[in-house]
């Protein structure tokens, strides 16, 4: 398995999924890459936060 550069969908990024990240993916059953970069997930991820503490 090698690293595989893929395009994020939110900002059009080039990032890198890397030989460590699929083999992750592999054990925890995921079957889809990762559409979005290191740091899109990681906002996105902080505003479902956010919008969860509202209520």
């Amino acid at each position: 398995m090698a690293d595989k550069k893929l395009i994020c969908a939110d900002c059009g990024k080039e990032f890198l999924f890397t030989e460590g990240e699929q083999q992750f993916y592999k054990e925890k059953g995921f079957e889809n890459e990762p559409k979005r970069c290191p740091e899109c997930r990681r906002a996105r991820k902080q505003q479902r936060n956010q919008n969860r503490s509202r209520f």
